[in-house]
């Protein structure tokens, strides 16, 4: 995708692809970068900026003889997820609007 990633866009879609479960690091990473092209060294900081906001929680679990850092979200991450979808809603729509040159039938 050519399309470069904000910070702020890159925390909804953490938040949004943690929302269903937790999940450790390295898949989590995985699953953002099947879509985004994002290095671990970008994504690191974002999950560190989310843990200090408190929207992410953070717990190690055992796994084959070894701990995972597993990432869960927070009550107050699922209102902040919220409140990304509803701006995202309506920045689509925008940006929509914008690339076909208004054709889109929306009239602001």
């Amino acid at each position: 995708m050519r399309f470069s990633i904000s910070g702020t866009l890159l925390e909804a879609c953490v938040l949004g692809a943690l929302s269903a479960k937790p999940t450790y690091g390295y898949d989590l990473t995985q699953r953002v970068q099947a879509v985004l092209a994002v290095s671990e060294s970008t994504l690191y900081p974002v999950l560190r900026r989310l843990l200090s906001d408190q929207t992410l929680h953070a717990y190690d679990a055992p796994h084959d003889g070894r701990n995972r850092r597993y990432y869960e979200i927070t009550e107050q991450g699922r209102v902040l997820l919220h409140q990304y979808q509803n701006d995202w809603q309506l920045y689509k729509k925008h940006v929509e609007n914008l690339i076909t040159g208004g054709q889109t039938g929306e009239q602001e």
